[in-house]
């Protein structure tokens, strides 16, 4: 995470950037330099060293999941980055999703963390039609969590069904065996268009030699059970044979230059301009305390194309700025939270940041007209719900919001989502959270993602424990209340954090504000190779 700042001062948010940058840094060494050395004295190079040398000098290969698996397993010994390196990058000057095992971690071993984000590069390369490319070096299942990543249907077993369904959508698949490869996981490299291997290094086999000797009581080594002249010129199991890790990297970028042309979906994009203000504004836009109102149209003036912005209805819902723009020079639509206070022309005080009835039917009528246009849409999220009490109950919000998310949910355009700030409850569910397939999902290192606020969530738990407390006779201090509390606190306030959303991959990355214009950017840039747009339809539609 970059942490440059134009001309901003440094403040408490360029402090974050800094020191969420240092825990990147650190992440990016997988196991540390110890493991590192070791990778390097068997001639391998390490799972970053091969996505450098496997991508175009010229493009910024922009990592997908860096967070998976922080402070997750400490029992076992971490596992940095899910032991998986996954990013889209050019090779040859094509797009492609990059899918390196890190063998500095456990080997290369799969915890559940790393299934998941294996699963979600392959979705990501479904959804968009991006050619992957699998760099191989992993011992296969953790045996000591076999239960938590083996049978069920998110499980390692996915992996393999996705080769097959991938093939057989024409998304070219490419695997590199450049260390073990062992047990099931011998059916990616395998169930790949094409297979090299790495001689010396690489092997692929169901069974290594120890339970070969167990099982069937053969004497065999590994490099004659599974090697890379076993496999290329016994077996017929891989296709080619390659001296050492550049060579099969050099290899993988000629394939990938001969691929054949491409359909796009053809989304509209012309000549780009910079925004009306610079990226680093903002820094002076978002308050430290997110509870504290901004203007969402200053942070758009940072990220849209100057001039491009056309508002639907303007003077309608206005918790919600919907409109078209550009970002980059491509067309898009915008559904963004406002956080500023504002008051409709019938009298009433709306809170920014919270939904009510007609900014959820403005939202619904303007996802349905993105999806009539095909425009990709935006979704930037600071937001704390939808607007609850007797007057919003009778007003219909219930039906209101359902409108919203099924016109969202049933939206076929990408979607692409920003978690600017607050992201809870139903909010996040309207405005493209997680579980509404947004093509790609980010978030500030603002963010705060949970089913209510700290705050709220808080005093409810700590007066249902306390109510329970007393219910069983015990006696409950003021003392006793604020410890509870702060108990309480403590716990939701790490789960609430965004490390602990970009841990779990319910986000597909932490980025720095000033990057949010080139991901969108790059994100239309992959969604635009998928032609293929589903007819849109809601169903029935609450009235």
């Amino acid at each position: 995470m970059s942490s440059e700042s134009g001309s901003a001062t440094k403040h408490w948010l360029h402090k974050i950037i800094e020191e969420f940058g240092e825990i990147e840094q650190e992440i990016k060494l997988g196991g540390g330099p110890k493991r590192i050395e070791k990778e390097h004295g068997k001639g391998k190079l390490t799972a970053r060293e091969r996505i450098e040398k496997l991508t175009d000098d010229d493009s910024s290969f922009y990592e997908l999941g860096l967070w998976a698996g922080y402070e997750m397993y400490e029992e076992q010994g971490g596992c940095p980055s899910g032991g998986v390196v996954t990013g889209i990058g050019n090779v040859s000057g094509r797009k492609c999703m990059i899918v390196a095992n890190d063998a500095t971690v456990k080997a290369g071993a799969w915890f559940p963390i790393t299934a998941k984000k294996n699963l979600r590069a392959q979705e990501i390369a479904i959804e968009n039609h991006i050619p992957l490319i699998y760099l191989v070096d992993s011992a296969g299942v953790y045996l000591p969590m076999q239960d938590q990543i083996f049978p069920d249907k998110d499980h390692f077993g996915r992996m393999f069904r996705n080769n097959a369904i991938i093939s057989a959508k024409g998304i070219p698949q490419i695997a590199a065996i450049m260390g073990s490869c062992v047990a099931g996981g011998a059916y990616l490299p395998i169930m790949s268009d094409e297979a090299l291997i790495v001689d010396g290094t690489g092997s692929v086999f169901l069974a290594g030699s120890y339970l070969v000797k167990a099982a069937i009581g053969e004497d065999v080594d590994n490099e004659t059970l599974g090697g890379a002249t076993t496999h290329t010129e016994i077996s017929g199991v891989t296709d080619y044979k390659m001296e050492d890790d550049e060579e099969c990297l050099s290899t993988i970028r000629d394939l990938v230059d001969k691929f054949g042309p491409f359909e796009t979906a053809g989304f509209n994009r012309k000549e780009s301009k910079e925004p009306k203000r610079p990226a680093s504004d903002v820094f002076d836009i978002i308050p430290e305390s997110r509870t504290s109102p901004y203007d969402m149209n200053e942070v758009l003036d940072c990220i849209v194309d100057e001039d491009s912005f056309t508002e639907f209805k303007k003077g309608y819902g206005q918790t919600l700025i919907t409109g078209f723009a550009r970002i980059d020079g491509w067309s898009v639509g915008i559904v963004a939270n406002q956080r500023t206070v504002k008051r409709t022309k019938k009298g009433e005080m709306q809170i920014g940041g919270v939904i009510y009835s007609d900014s959820a039917d403005k939202a619904a009528r303007f996802i349905m007209n993105c999806n009539q246009k095909k425009i990709p849409l935006i979704f930037l999220q600071d937001v704390t719900g939808f607007m609850i009490g007797k007057r919003s109950e009778h007003g219909g919000i219930i039906k209101d919001g359902a409108k919203m998310v099924n016109a969202m949910s049933n939206s076929t355009v990408p979607k692409i989502t920003i978690v600017v700030g607050n992201s809870y409850g139903a909010g996040n569910y309207a405005m493209c959270g997680r579980a509404y397939d947004p093509r790609f999902m980010y978030a500030w290192p603002t963010a705060n993602i949970a089913v209510m606020s700290g705050a709220s969530a808080s005093k409810t738990l700590m007066q249902i424990q306390v109510a329970a407390m007393k219910k069983k006779g015990q006696e409950v201090s003021e003392e006793d209340q604020e410890r509870i509390m702060k108990e309480i606190s403590d716990r939701y306030d790490k789960q609430t954090d965004v490390r602990y959303a970009a841990s779990r991959l319910w986000v597909d990355g932490i980025i720095n504000p000033l990057d949010t214009r080139d991901r969108i950017s790059k994100a239309i840039e992959c969604a635009n190779l998928n032609p293929e747009i589903e007819e849109f339809k809601t169903g029935v539609m609450q009235t």
